[in-house]
């Protein structure tokens, strides 16, 4: 597909005189824990593994991306095993993610540190699943699929963080729950979860699912991870299958307690330096940047951001730029980097389809922030309330207008003013004392 050049959309809007940016250091309390490695092994510990025979096969679900230290963990986790006279394997619980192929979920664990060779474990990373049962989930009937080499396993293990969902709120979200009924689930798992997931609700899906693979696979429970403010292990814990739906909940207002976010509620214009899967499920975290956009899910109702700018993707996404119609605009740099298959892939398991769709492309920074703030409506540089990140993972340092300056907390603290310049078209700062 051809977008318009800078020579036919350049006149559409005049130039717009930018505002002073200061760049800024956040830092809200958090604690991180001490030793995550050596927690590994005295959680795990405590899960019944007294009931396996010596030498019984484990598998082990891992996949979720942009956790703290999950390479680390989870090589920790199978050294524990091979320790207590188990056999491990790895398997991929992502869904659909890496284009719902093999090899693209081989690829994402590489990203992660994940590899045979590393762990010391192999990886069976095949899409095939089993039918495990079936539940009716409201009105609607479900079948529940589960990993077939998971299956043929004879324990089954999921490391996975609990953290706010991109998509959802309630008792449940992201965590060791929904990488049983969804991760685990490969493909047509996931896409009869989400089928009945926007009609049902999410919270009651992920429940009488769960049931299922309980009764149905030779489930042990999961490891937890919880992570802080700086996106570093703040709490782990091991939780045996039997009690994953209460003790999730807590960790899970632990995680929201702990999430980073930005320090402020109203914002005109967010610009956002990349986007990518390994940062969020939805590309950016939403409950960063204000929305779902998924049907029969309201968006939450803080921060309020008028305009979003996403001005690239992340090389860890390979391609997958799932979340850029969360955007208002993006930049001819981001969709050339587009792998529309794995996009496509992700977006109609999830049936989440608004954040496949492509917004209005500029050919560079310079044309994006015209068409932006002129979106605004009565633009004002004394007055515009922007705030200018690399992605919502990253939020210890950033930008932001002047306006917002003296509204912010003693956990903010402005390093150095600077103005918005460009070469080229592409968007550049530079100290206040050295602007020409």
């Amino acid at each position: 597909m051809e977008f318009p050049d800078r020579s036919a959309v350049q006149d559409l809007i005049g130039p717009q005189p930018a505002p002073t940016f200061a760049r800024v250091e956040y830092d809200p309390p958090t604690e991180t824990l001490a030793g995550p490695l050596a927690e590994t092994r005295d959680e795990l510990a405590d899960l019944p593994f007294e009931s396996l025979p010596e030498g019984a096969t484990v598998a082990v679900g891992v996949g979720s991306r942009g956790i703290h230290m999950i390479d680390e963990i989870t090589a920790e986790a199978v050294d524990f095993l091979e320790d207590r006279g188990f056999d491990p394997i790895l398997v991929p619980a992502m869904g659909s993610h890496g284009g719902a192929t093999p090899e693209g979920q081989l690829e994402i664990l590489e990203t992660l540190g994940i590899t045979e060779e590393r762990m010391g474990a192999p990886i069976e990373a095949t899409m095939a699943v089993e039918r495990v049962g079936e539940v009716e989930v409201g009105e609607t009937e479900t079948p529940v699929y589960f990993s077939a080499a998971a299956l043929e396993a004879d324990a089954v293990l999921v490391i996975n963080r609990v953290k706010p969902h991109t998509n959802f709120s309630g008792r449940l979200e992201s965590g060791l729950c929904k990488m049983l009924t969804v991760g685990l689930g490969k493909q047509r798992g996931a896409q009869a979860f989400h089928s009945t997931a926007l009609t049902e609700g999410y919270v009651p899906t992920i429940e009488s699912l769960l049931e299922v693979v309980r009764e149905s696979t030779p489930l042990l429970g999961g490891l937890a991870l919880v992570e802080n403010g700086h996106e570093e292990i703040g709490h782990l814990e091991a939780v045996p299958a039997d009690e994953l739906e209460q003790r999730e909940p807590p960790l899970l207002d632990r995680a929201y307690d702990e999430m980073a976010t930005l320090p402020t509620d109203e914002l005109d214009l967010l610009i956002v330096d990349e986007i990518g899967k390994e940062i969020s499920g939805a590309g950016m975290d939403t409950n960063v940047i204000g929305r779902y956009r998924v049907v029969n899910a309201p968006d939450p109702e803080t921060p309020e951001v008028t305009l979003i700018y996403v001005r690239g993707l992340t090389n860890e996404t390979k391609g997958n730029g799932n979340g850029i119609g969360l955007a208002d605009i993006t930049r001819q740099a981001a969709v050339d980097d587009l792998d529309l298959q794995k996009v496509y892939a992700n977006a109609l398991t999830s049936g989440s389809l608004a954040k496949a769709k492509l917004p209005p492309v500029a050919p560079d920074d310079e044309l994006a922030l015209r068409v932006a703030l002129n979106g605004l409506g009565g633009y004002d540089p004394e007055t515009v309330r922007i705030a200018w990140i690399e992605n919502t993972d990253q939020l210890e340092e950033f930008r932001i207008s002047e306006a917002l300056v003296g509204e912010l907390d003693d956990a903010v603290t402005v390093l150095e003013r600077e103005e918005l310049v460009y070469e080229d078209g592409t968007a550049q700062f530079v100290p206040i004392s050295d602007a020409t």
